[in-house]
């Protein structure tokens, strides 16, 4: 496995969507001063969301990327699209947050698959969009309850969900493992990196100036604007957003403290089989196991299983043992599966991990803002975040956005140990859970 440092990331051009992704478009690099009424630092899901939104509108926009569009957390993701909150539940993120910012952000997240899917169609964009709903099951009793709660929790913000008997579900997955389960019938999977590059030629066709290779050095006062500088250029603008989440290098001073790097692991198998195929995630969803210690996966459009897992151990360390873990949990999991199984792609990501794991929007200085802390929320949350940004932008009043504009601040020490600690946690979890109720464990638990 490669090793990291904090500037040093992991590998792009080793991953899945980049040697099936549609060809990026041709990306120019700043090497003058231009100006602009709005500077957009970092080319992911919600700084080019935030871009076009901006440009739509008729401000002037320029977006600069340090590497290309994509190639953070937006290019390297498994490709799930669920509008969901992972880590909560609604009435939980009620409580956390207060109101009026809860339901407001409720509102955003849980209506962002309507964002990506009117992008996708509205500048045809090649990704591999699929919406046939999302599944996550229950392998223990208990958590029937849990499953049945968001149902009702859900669909009373207006979501299409249901719960499903074991007969059904494993008609969707092709499953026999599961008590029952949880389908978000808006939920849908994509090649993230596709999706990105579309995003790209979409801001661009909007008017978005884009600079690729052009990271940014430092951004200060000059005069009546914001003096944003990168190698060889800068840009003068009005007013500056930071949009570089995990990937967050230089720019602003202590940005980059702002949270923790935890990496996710993403795997592909080759191609199966159609008889495979027909019987393992038959109708195409995005599928979550339901534990804690997750297992997600999907097909993409060549017929690969592409799955995530959070590296704890060997696992996610050594690739030999990765496989077998990741073989014998698809295997576990879909006992119909006879052939072998053989993963040809492993590649990682960096999530940009907060305690409270929802973004959070830093005001940095008069005119100046950053958004950090996704926290792994991906598709969905990236995409419905440049609505919330871009009427910062335009200077919509603080009260009356999405998110709280926050002072920068610190993540706190635990952090660095805190998401670590946490995934064993669910782990041990869900192992009690499984004993307690003489469940079986999957492979490896």
């Amino acid at each position: 496995m490669p090793s990291f440092s904090p500037t040093r990331f992991s590998p792009f051009e080793t991953t899945l969507w980049h040697a099936t992704a549609t060809p990026a478009p041709a990306y120019g690099t700043l090497d003058e001063t231009v100006i602009a009424d709005v500077c957009v630092v970092g080319a992911g899901y919600s700084g080019m969301t935030t871009a076009l939104e901006l440009a739509k509108k008729g401000v002037s926009v320029a977006l600069l990327e340090a590497e290309e569009p994509g190639f953070g957390g937006s290019g390297r993701n498994a490709g799930h699209c669920t509008p969901t909150f992972t880590h909560y539940s609604l009435p939980h993120l009620r409580k956390m947050l207060g109101e009026p910012w809860a339901e407001r952000l409720i509102a955003r997240q849980t209506r962002a698959n309507d964002k990506v899917s009117a992008m996708i169609r509205d500048y045809q964009i090649n990704c591999e969009w699929q919406q046939n709903g999302y599944f996550m099951g229950a392998l223990v009793p208990g958590h029937i309850g849990e499953l049945k709660a968001k149902v009702a929790t859900y669909n009373a913000v207006g979501a299409r969900t249901r719960y499903v008997e074991p007969g059904e579900a494993e008609a969707i997955t092709g499953s026999p493992r599961f008590l029952g389960g949880w389908v978000h019938e808006e939920g849908g999977h994509l090649n993230p990196l596709g999706y990105s590059r579309g995003l790209a030629r979409a801001a661009m066709q909007e008017g978005v100036r884009l600079y690729a290779q052009s990271a940014v050095t430092g951004c200060r006062r000059d005069g009546a604007r914001w003096r944003v500088e990168t190698a060889r250029g800068a840009v003068l603008a009005e007013k500056v957003l930071f949009t570089t989440g995990a990937y967050t290098v230089g720019g602003w001073p202590k940005l980059d403290q702002t949270f923790r790097i935890l990496r996710v692991f993403v795997a592909a198998t080759q191609p199966l089989d159609p008889e495979t195929r027909a019987t393992v995630l038959p109708r195409n969803t995005t599928m979550h196991d339901g534990r804690g210690d997750i297992y997600v996966y999907k097909y993409n459009r060549e017929g690969r299983i592409v799955a995530s897992m959070f590296p704890m151990g060997q696992r996610g360390v050594d690739p030999a043992y990765t496989a077998r873990v990741m073989t014998d949990r698809l295997k576990w999991l879909h006992p119909q599966i006879r052939g072998e199984i053989r993963w040809d792609y492993l590649w990682w990501g960096e999530l940009d991990m907060q305690q409270k794991t929802v973004p959070r929007l830093y005001g940095l200085a008069p005119g100046v803002a950053a958004m950090t802390g996704l926290s792994g929320r991906g598709v969905p949350t990236g995409s419905m975040l440049g609505g919330i940004l871009s009427e910062w932008a335009m200077g919509v009043p603080d009260k009356d956005l999405s998110l709280r504009v926050e002072p920068l601040k610190a993540a706190p020490l635990y952090m660095t140990v805190g998401p670590k600690l946490s995934l064993r946690y669910f782990r041990a979890k869900d192992w009690l859970a499984a004993k307690t109720s003489g469940a079986p464990l999957p492979p490896h638990a």
